[in-house]
């Protein structure tokens, strides 16, 4: 069944809107990438020997001058099994400049052999070892891609590199100074992360409409993106570096396993989506034999070697493609319109993996990086076809709708029979949501009324009956509050207990009703010297209080807590005809809060000062900034 003009022209919308919104999202991506690599030294000097060099050691290929063939950056030498040496000259890397890191963006290359030469001195500055037949704890920089340190040197280094992988032959290096290439990888984690956010969301969303719905189809599409996203992290080398850092075999066989688990359920959600089987029996049979190979070829990536798989695996890659591609496009000429936003999609998807197999394969060159360029074509294929999944829900929504709708007028004549009855009902249906409406709004009002009384009731609890200022529950509350916002926002928390001096001799002397008024009278005091709105006494117990200074450094606390202790000291308070003269003692202490319970230790800390200050004499205050350890 086709849809209305109305709904198609919707689609069409919506289809021009994801496209324009998703492409423009990944070109941001790769733009702001590139705009980093521009801050590199993107321009090297590579040569390298064309001959084998499995047997060749350092001492050889240093020895060696007249084998070098220069080479165009980035180094792309297709699928090569055999090692390669390759050389570059660096510039001047002075320490003065900060630390210098030479980058191989490209982490599927089993093993990288790095030495740095002077050729002035004729000496092996420093060597080092990377690639993914090795421990991701090997690595002297664990990120996931292969970076090494650079030794300084005020006249240049020559860099010797013996590479051997069973894919690509890709090298695409970048000298940077450290603090580049931190913000390089910040901006490369965000946007990696952000992208791959988008398909674990779409994945997850899938699922649970799989569960509620009990659709297969949804199923094998979150089955895809998955895979799809695991595909991708494994390209990138986030999947060594954090899901499987110590599987190094591992590693070597993820970007097939995932790749051939995403065409599998690919082949599967093409041949359910489209409804295959409505048009031709030998297509979706097609279609379940090729998801058969890419399931047999799951189960083999843990066995066969990965320079076979990736071979195979590219093969197919072109053929299943464009074979799904031709699936869609001759079923939408047979009026589906949703088999022709697929093959849009799926249009998107060929363009950008034909591509990067022929970079792969040393081909082509393409001036975006293979993976970069993967993921452009999957992301908008992506989004595309979860696009084109709501609309085929939404077109069998609409088909059942209709059906309904067919129902209801054959059964017309019934229903004009039964329209008195109806009509009795619908008076006394609307009679009884006017009743419920009623209750409905009696209930909301008395819900406020409560929620009233529980704010007030919540705010009583807060405040100390004795002086009127906050309690120990509040400051407990404000605290942790305090707490998340200095660690959010890195700003100094100072914190400050405080004690009256000599109170128990008050309270012998003179009675706990002065004891009580002394407490009181304090309690005023202290909170009239706060300025700050977010300043805030409260009363810790007995004759103990504590004052909260948000944003506010180790100097700015003991100026206002100094000021307190002067004007306390100053004071002559009369109760009872008796004449008193209080004075307290403080422990102030600030830090930037770094982790959590952090607060709580601050305040033990100060605390811990409040008691230095009475062994110190009383009539004082003690001040410290606090570090701490998280435990």
């Amino acid at each position: 069944m086709q849809l209305s003009s109305q709904l198609q022209r919707n689609y069409d919308g919506w289809l021009l809107f994801f496209s324009v919104l998703v492409t423009a999202f990944l070109i941001l991506l790769y733009d702001s990438l590139t705009t980093h690599y521009a801050d590199a030294h993107s321009h090297l000097n590579v040569e390298y020997q064309a001959q084998d060099a499995s047997t060749a050691t350092f001492s050889d290929i240093v020895a060696t001058q007249d084998d070098w063939q220069p080479i165009a950056e980035p180094v792309n030498l297709g699928m090569r099994a055999e090692p390669y040496w390759f050389r570059l000259m660096l510039p001047p890397t002075p320490r003065a400049k900060g630390r210098f890191l030479l980058d191989i963006n490209y982490p599927l290359l089993d093993v990288v052999e790095v030495y740095f030469y002077d050729p002035v001195d004729r000496t092996l500055v420093h060597q080092a070892r990377g690639g993914d037949t090795l421990s991701y704890n090997e690595r002297t920089i664990m990120v996931p891609t292969l970076v090494f340190g650079v030794p300084d040197s005020t006249q240049g280094l020559h860099v010797y590199l013996k590479v051997q992988t069973s894919g690509t032959m890709k090298l695409p290096m970048r000298l940077w100074q450290e603090r580049d290439f931190l913000a390089y990888t910040s901006t490369n984690n965000l946007m990696l992360g952000l992208f791959l956010g988008v398909l674990v969301a779409i994945g997850l969303s899938n699922l649970f409409l799989c569960i509620t719905t009990r659709s297969m189809t949804f199923f094998v599409y979150s089955g895809y993106v998955f895979s799809l996203a695991m595909t991708i992290t494994a390209m990138h080398g986030l999947g060594y570096a954090y899901l499987w850092p110590a599987w190094a075999g591992f590693q070597s066989q993820a970007v097939a396993l995932f790749a051939n688990a995403t065409l599998m359920f690919a082949m599967l959600f093409c041949n359910r989506i489209l409804n295959v089987k409505d048009y031709s029996v030998k297509l979706s049979r097609s279609l379940i034999v090729l998801a058969s190979i890419f399931l047999v070829n799951v189960l083999v990536s843990f066995f066969l070697p990965y320079a076979f798989l990736i071979r195979l695996f590219l093969i197919l890659l072109g053929f299943t493609v464009i074979f799904a591609l031709g699936v869609g496009i001759w079923i939408a000429f047979k009026g589906s319109t949703v088999a022709r936003y697929y093959s849009f999609a799926w249009f998107v998807l060929l363009v950008s993996a034909f591509t990067a197999s022929l970079d792969n394969l040393g081909l082509f060159a393409s001036p975006v990086p293979s993976n970069y360029l993967l993921m452009l074509g999957a992301g908008v294929e992506t989004l595309l076809l979860a696009l084109v999944l709501a609309i085929d829900y939404s077109h069998n929504r609409e088909t059942m709708l209709q059906a309904k709708e067919r129902t209801l007028e054959q059964e017309q004549d019934i229903l004009k029979a039964r329209e008195e009855l109806l009509n009795v009902q619908q008076q006394y249906q609307e009679d009884l949501e006017y009743q419920v409406q009623e209750r409905t709004l009696e209930l909301e009002v008395a819900l406020r009324e409560l929620s009233t009384a529980n704010r007030e009731l919540s705010n009583l609890n807060t405040i100390d009956p004795l002086t009127g200022i906050r309690n120990r529950r509040h400051f407990d509350k404000r605290l942790l509050a305090e707490g998340r916002r200095s660690r959010r926002e890195q700003t100094p928390l100072s914190l400050a207990v405080i004690d009256i001096d000599h109170f128990k001799t008050i309270n012998d002397t003179y009675g706990h009703s002065t004891g009580d008024a002394c407490i009181s009278h304090l309690a005023r005091l202290l909170q009239g010297m706060l300025k700050r709105p977010t300043d805030d006494i409260s009363r810790y117990g007995g004759e103990e209080f504590v004052v909260l200074l948000p944003n506010t450094d180790l100097d700015g606390a003991e100026q206002v807590i100094e000021s307190m202790r002067a004007a306390v000291a100053q004071e002559i308070l009369e109760i009872d005809e008796h004449r008193l003269n209080m004075t307290i003692s403080a422990g102030v202490a600030t830090a930037v809060i770094a982790f959590e319970a952090h607060e709580n230790a601050l305040f033990k800390h100060a605390d811990a000062l409040l008691y230095q200050a009475k062994e110190a004499g009383r009539n004082r205050i003690e001040t410290g900034y606090f570090i701490g350890k998280n435990s």
